[in-house]
């Protein structure tokens, strides 16, 4: 149509214009898209990458690293190990080896016949050893063989022998063995003294407690001239006592000194557990020796006795005996009868206390213990003094020579 009027047509021609300059913009944007497009696409693809290398490296870094174990010590700094010792612990260690070769496991056997009248060969209990000399001695505690009916020695190098009884000597609680092993399998114990043995010296034990084989303990003197009794009731004089460990199994192992010789064999504790408590007992090697020795000739040994029967202190005390050894028998044309010695006697009229003896020589006697101990200083023949109290009050002087002992 007509404008209207100057006004209307400016308007109109106004937005014609816009109108106009709308369509271009239009067509102008239709044909820049592919290129816009283009840049948006590949913008979102550099965006990708980079998101995709961001995730990369992320997840790299989130993966397990792989652990490189090391071991504790590495081959080359192993042999640095021993710098780490202190020379008291090397000392140790190398007694320990050098003396577990002489050291044996016992294991001791009864029979029981069973239903099909086999005899069977029944474990009574076990205990330790060592080896005497390279002729297959082995030497270990009475006790530990006391009620066994056989014996089995197990050696270091973990071989089993058969064992024959030598001899043995029930008052000192000590046994000698036989094996039949070749002599370059047997590494004999060094045997030092015990004669100058001071409290506070070092003490190493080796035994089998519990059955553990070879195990090693230590500890120290921890007193001298200590006395105990044998499985016979007979004292056991200058004992060794030690605090290193010794427990069950343990009896007839070595007790032995810093520079790796014997001293003792370990023997007993005194415990009221059973268990060690700490307070060992070992016979001294100087009493081990002469008896080992006179085992090995002569299977027995022979012992310097009176030759009489006596009431036990303990039985004499409630007869009202409260020192000396009661004298029970004394057999017929035996030295200490042609001496005048007189046994106790029962007649119609009741029993007549014999004599009691209080002293031997210049030893006091109070009970059976120094009686024997009194007559351990003496040899088969010696004479001794021998002063004896009697029902009449009055007292003797004897001059009875000693016995030789039937064992």
């Amino acid at each position: 149509g007509v404008c209207a009027g100057r006004m209307g047509c400016s308007r109109w021609n106004q937005t014609n214009y816009v109108i106009a300059s709308l369509e271009n913009d239009r067509r102008s944007f239709w044909k820049a898209w592919p290129w816009v497009a283009a840049g948006i696409c590949a913008g979102s693809l550099c965006m990708v990458g980079l998101v995709g290398v961001r995730l990369q490296h992320s997840s790299e870094a989130m993966l397990p690293q792989q652990v490189q174990w090391k071991p504790a010590v590495e081959p080359a700094e192993a042999g640095s190990l021993a710098k780490t010792l202190t020379s008291q612990e090397s000392a140790v260690i190398d007694l320990f080896s050098r003396a577990t070769p002489s050291v044996v496991f016992v294991t001791t056997f009864g029979e029981k016949t069973g239903f099909s009248m086999n005899t069977l060969e029944v474990p009574l209990g076990n205990g330790s050893g060592f080896v005497w000399d390279t002729k297959g001695h082995i030497v270990t505690n009475f006790h530990v063989i006391r009620s066994a009916g056989g014996a089995k020695i197990t050696t270091a190098n973990k071989k089993i022998y058969d064992a024959q009884l030598v001899g043995f000597d029930a008052d000192k609680d000590i046994a000698v063995l036989k094996i039949n092993a070749p002599s370059n399998e047997l590494v004999p114990i060094p045997v030092g003294s015990s004669g100058e043995l001071l409290v506070g010296q070092s003490t190493f034990a080796i035994g089998n407690p519990f059955g553990l084989d070879h195990t090693l303990t230590t500890g120290v003197i921890s007193g001298l001239g200590r006395e105990m009794r044998s499985p016979t009731g007979r004292p056991i004089s200058n004992v060794i006592q030690t605090d290193a460990a010794i427990n069950p199994g343990n009896s007839g192992g070595p007790l032995l000194d810093s520079a790796g010789q014997l001293i003792g064999m370990n023997t007993s504790i005194y415990s009221p557990s059973g268990a060690s408590s700490g307070v060992g007992f070992a016979i001294p090697v100087d009493t081990l020796k002469v008896i080992v020795d006179e085992l090995i000739l002569k299977g027995k040994v022979i012992r310097p006795i009176i030759g009489i029967s006596y009431l036990e202190s303990s039985q004499a005390r409630a007869l009202g005996i409260e020192k000396g050894v009661l004298v029970l028998d004394v057999p017929k044309d035996s030295p200490a009868d042609k001496a005048g010695l007189m046994g106790t006697t029962r007649s119609a009229l009741g029993i007549s206390l014999g004599d009691i003896i209080v002293k031997v020589d210049n030893d006091l006697i109070e009970n059976e213990a120094d009686l024997f101990t009194a007559l351990e200083g003496h040899k088969v023949g010696d004479v001794v003094k021998i002063t004896v109290s009697r029902g009449d009050g009055s007292t003797k002087i004897l001059n009875i020579p000693l016995s030789p002992s039937s064992k």
